[in-house]
């Protein structure tokens, strides 16, 4: 909202201290990001802005702020709100009081279902949101030609929504395989945002291909996972975002590079990040004091989760503790652990006032998996070639390897094989457009006995299915079916634990803390039927996602990323 001249007649005066702020935090010290020095003083507020520091002050209201730190609002520079399963305002509920007071998201996920319908469903969202939401148009949709995706959405249909209050620029440009082709598709996309932020998605690209990608415009990179390919990177004038999701997890490798020098080109973010593990390990929060447990100097983690993520993305308004900046402020109890005692968002205490007169957003996609039953013979695999590729699974990785497997076959079928830990997997099309089965193997899962099925599949979020028996995942699938999206587990043909993601198939339209029982229940059912790995169902999801290397499936079949191509069944 503009001010007007009373407003600013009034800011003069608190800043001056001739009449008292809205709010003064005492005897609080706090870190100054610029300089690295911890300050102790008063901050001082009028409305949603600091008006004061270094300096004693009066409020309307005080806040003693003794023994505590206060440092500026935290800011995830990518998130798919819908892989934290819960709906924006529910998010917004999570993450805020961790400190979390702006977020910049890509509604990808569901626009893949949706088009526009889910574009149009998150920016009224992001306008209903206590901490500040803002939406980056969604480039890849489809992401790729590899797979069936729900909807499509054209360089006109996203330039229609180019000026919205909440829009930064263009999300992450995963096609890169059709920008170094010159699709017309993709640079009709680079013409109607030239000039604006474009955000980028390059794992492991190096050389002149990331010369060329730089060259056209992108700013940043999430999927950034080693030191030499960040140092390429930052050298080349590239922010990067560092990851720590649930799945994805970079900060031990990359933290390290953090320093005086190179944090004004760092930030951090959670990609994809579930209410479980925020619950258990925390947000943002997370990210910074394991960071600094990795030895990043803490000034320096800070400013780059504040000041840098900021200037990333233009926003000039925040990410200092300073006159003029905007009052959104994270009191720590302690600052190399990131103990948050309280946030302030706007210059107001969070609490539960605070999302109790937020404006109601009705839910979108309620009907979204438009699959017919299945049956066992669904996913018969007959047997061919002695070998065949086979996708390998690394835990905390959505890098996969290529492995050539002899499979075991049974009755003239290729069956699972639990002794070498090789599982059959099978990605449904769910949009209604095609009836499309791809199958393929897997390595890595762990799983003994029974099927986990999915409809998170990232991108295009067909129904994906992973499993020791044939029987097993034709359950587990029709039970997806009845519930219209989610996870289940299903083991001795009978249902073991399950999620309802009925909101396009991605979101549960309850509380974080109804997510989170789930998620616990499930992770039980799923350990009791073998399976170690931290996070399978979002380790299952990303087995479906083609454009990160190097074997996946799709509902089209096996995909060699590296050729950006489908393998010959």
């Amino acid at each position: 909202m503009a001010r007007t001249r009373a407003d600013y007649e009034r800011i003069i005066d608190q800043g001056l201290g001739r009449i008292p702020a809205d709010l003064v935090i005492k005897n609080v010290r706090w870190l100054n990001v610029v300089t690295g020095e911890t300050a102790e003083g008063d901050i001082a507020i009028g409305g949603d802005r600091i008006v004061g520091t270094y300096d004693a002050y009066s409020g309307a209201r005080e806040v003693d702020g003794h023994g505590l730190i206060a440092v500026p609002g935290f800011i995830d520079t990518h998130v798919h709100c819908e892989s934290t399963l819960v709906t924006p305002a529910e998010f917004d509920r999570c993450v805020l009081p961790r400190g979390t007071t702006t977020a910049i998201c890509d509604p990808h996920e569901i626009c893949n279902v949706l088009g526009e319908t889910g574009l149009r469903y998150f920016l009224e969202s992001a306008e209903a949101t206590a901490l500040d939401l803002y939406v980056q148009l969604s480039s890849c949709v489809p992401a790729t030609n590899l797979e069936t995706a729900g909807a499509r959405l054209t360089a006109a249909d996203l330039a229609r929504y180019r000026d919205h209050v909440r829009v930064r620029g263009l999300a992450e440009l995963m096609n890169f395989p059709g920008l170094f082709a010159k699709d017309p598709e993709v640079l009709d996309k680079l013409v109607a945002f030239d000039g604006r932020h474009i955000d980028g998605h390059s794992p492991l690209m190096r050389g002149r291909e990331l010369n060329a990608y730089l060259a056209c415009g992108v700013r940043n990179c999430h999927e950034t996972t080693a030191p030499d390919e960040a140092l390429e990177k930052l050298r080349k004038g590239m922010q990067v975002l560092i990851r720590d999701g649930s799945v994805s997890k970079d900060v031990h490798a990359l933290a390290p590079l953090v320093n005086e020098t190179t944090s004004p080109f760092f930030g951090f973010c959670t990609d994809d990040r579930n209410p479980l593990d925020i619950a258990e390990e925390g947000h943002l929060d997370h990210l910074i004091r394991r960071a600094i447990a990795r030895g990043a100097p803490a000034a320096h983690v800070y400013r780059a989760a504040t000041w840098s993520a900021a200037r990333g993305f233009g926003l000039t308004d925040r990410g200092l503790i300073a006159p003029g900046y905007r009052a959104d402020l994270v009191l720590l109890n302690d600052l190399e652990s990131c103990a948050v005692a309280s946030v302030i968002k706007d210059g107001c205490v969070v609490d539960d006032a605070t999302f109790a007169g937020r404006r109601r957003v009705a839910p979108v996609g309620l009907n979204s998996v438009k699959l017919d039953r299945v049956g066992s013979d669904t996913f018969a695999v007959p047997a061919s070639a002695a070998t065949m590729p086979v996708i390998g699974v690394a835990s905390g990785s959505i890098v996969t390897s290529r492995l050539d497997v002899t499979i075991a076959v049974r009755g003239g079928h290729c069956v699972a094989d639990t002794a070498s830990d090789v599982l059959k997997i099978a990605v449904l099309s769910r949009h209604g457009i095609n009836r499309n089965v791809g199958r393929g193997f897997v390595r890595g899962m762990g799983l003994q006995h029974g099927a986990l099925a999915s409809s998170v599949g990232h991108d295009s979020h067909n129904v994906c299915v992973v499993g020791t028996n044939d029987s097993d995942m034709a359950i587990a699938v029709n039970r997806l079916i009845e519930l219209q999206g989610g996870f289940v587990a299903a083991a001795g043909g009978s249902v073991r634990a399950e999620l309802p993601l009925p909101v396009a198939g991605l979101m549960n339209p309850g509380t974080f803390e109804t997510v989170e029982q789930g998620l616990k229940g499930l992770r039980a059912a799923v350990r009791a039927m073998g399976c170690r790995l931290p996070e399978p169902f979002l380790q299952l999801a990303f087995l479906a996602l083609p454009v990160i290397p190097h074997l996946k499936i799709t509902d089209r079949g096996l995909v060699d990323v590296d050729r950006f191509e489908l393998i010959a069944a």
